[in-house]
């Protein structure tokens, strides 16, 4: 009724919303949540959320800090020098890598917020942008709502799912600010690779583009994380993002950096070289005011965690939990590469279905298994599905029996 009392008054919408529609997951957990309110019990295999705590000291540190009175005001939009620090040491500790925590790092909220920033720092609307195919929709939604062109760029099996460089050499790389790059890959599991790097650090430079590879799987299931910016030359062209949400077990937090990032707390990082970060910086003090401080200190804290913690939580788990996940795409009779990395497993559907989506609806409906459908990834992910890690092994277990049970 609103909506036509808005419109009958001459009310609309802005028009770069009709570029976008509602994000696939936000529309389809109103479906499972109206399907548990029904009693239908549904297990989620979607959503990429870890589900366990950030390490003990982490956790201490957030209380210790949120109970000082001068915790509570606003913070500096370029993060608290103790979590930049943290930041860049990290980088130095895993990747061998040099970041200057004064004015190569930029601490974010978190990826989608790293997308907004570095595409309103780079691109002016009607400018192109380059996105994989399949890749996160929010390369695509966010470039679309900034106006900016999107270029797809392939994605394929049977070149490990990395990027056709000659392929892309052909295209018409006109008016071209951006390329988005995802390694260790989502959806695909698709490792990251020191060739893959090189070149797409060689073909920046050539050409004039800004490479921005977003990090947040290196540690899961892959004992040999590697950096973009290991590359020589890397930082004069590209930004890193890396994420905490995934490999410290903060999706909630959001913190994330920009190197160029837990997923609750929305801690992460982008880092580059330091004309790039005060671009983005730039755009990111005219949008917010900082993130908590207990977070901040408690994001540094975890930055800390030692190697035995990071093998139990990434490795250890997740290994458990892949092989329920393994035996799930069996049971669906799909194929999938044991070579995958990351928290999420990728697999190709039986010629018998039309398109992913018959797959996944008749999983959801019969057998109360929300799985993610392919094609929200691109049209190259069409006949694919792919299944979360992040769900308790009993949930896992319940799941495949009953995929099992449908005999598919």
């Amino acid at each position: 009724m609103l909506q036509k009392n808005n419109a009958a008054n001459g009310i609309v919408p802005a028009e770069r919303l009709g570029s976008v529609s509602e994000y696939y997951f936000s529309r389809k957990l109103k479906e499972v949540a109206k399907m548990n309110a029904e009693g239908k019990n549904v297990i989620s295999l979607a959503i990429g959320s870890p589900d366990m705590p950030p390490s003990k000291a982490t956790v201490d540190e957030l209380c210790r800090v949120a109970k000082l009175p001068e915790a509570h005001g606003y913070q500096p939009t370029m993060g608290t020098p103790e979590l930049r620090k943290a930041m860049s040491q990290w980088y130095k500790r895993w990747f061998d890598v040099d970041l200057n925590p004064d004015n190569e790092i930029q601490p974010l909220i978190g990826s989608k917020e790293g997308i907004l920033h570095v595409t309103l720092a780079f691109v002016n609307p009607g400018d192109k942008v380059l996105v994989p195919n399949p890749g996160y929709p929010t390369y695509t939604s966010l470039s679309k709502l900034l106006g900016a062109q999107v270029v797809n760029y392939n994605l394929r099996p049977e070149n490990d799912w990395q990027p056709d460089f000659e392929e892309l050499e052909s295209m018409d790389l006109s008016g071209v600010k951006l390329l988005w790059s995802n390694y260790p890959n989502m959806p695909t599991g698709a490792n990251a690779r020191r060739e893959t790097y090189e070149k797409l650090v060689d073909f920046a430079k050539r050409h004039n583009i800004v490479v921005v590879n977003d990090n947040p799987y290196s540690f899961i299931l892959n004992n040999h994380p590697i950096s973009l910016l290991q590359v020589p030359g890397a930082k004069d062209c590209c930004i890193e993002f890396n994420s905490m949400s995934k490999s410290h077990n903060m999706p909630g937090w959001r913190i994330g950096m920009l190197a160029s990032n837990m997923p609750g707390w929305r801690v992460g990082l982008a880092a580059s070289n330091s004309q790039f970060i005060q671009w983005i910086l730039k755009v990111k003090s005219n949008i917010d005011s900082g993130t908590f401080r207990a977070i901040q200190l408690a994001a540094a804290k975890a930055y800390d965690n030692d190697e035995q913690w990071h093998h139990a939580a990434n490795i250890d788990t997740y290994s458990r939990r892949r092989v329920y996940a393994e035996k799930i795409m069996q049971a669906m009779n799909c194929e999938y590469e044991k070579t995958q990395v990351g928290m999420f497993l990728w697999g190709r559907i039986p010629d018998k279905y039309k398109d992913a989506e018959e797959l996944t609806e008749k999983v959801l409906q019969e057998g109360k298994v929300f799985i993610t459908p392919g094609f929200i990834f691109g049209t190259n992910g069409s006949r694919y599905v792919r299944i979360s890690l992040c769900a308790k092994d009993e949930k896992l277990k319940e799941a495949l029996e009953r995929i099992e049970n449908m005999k598919l």
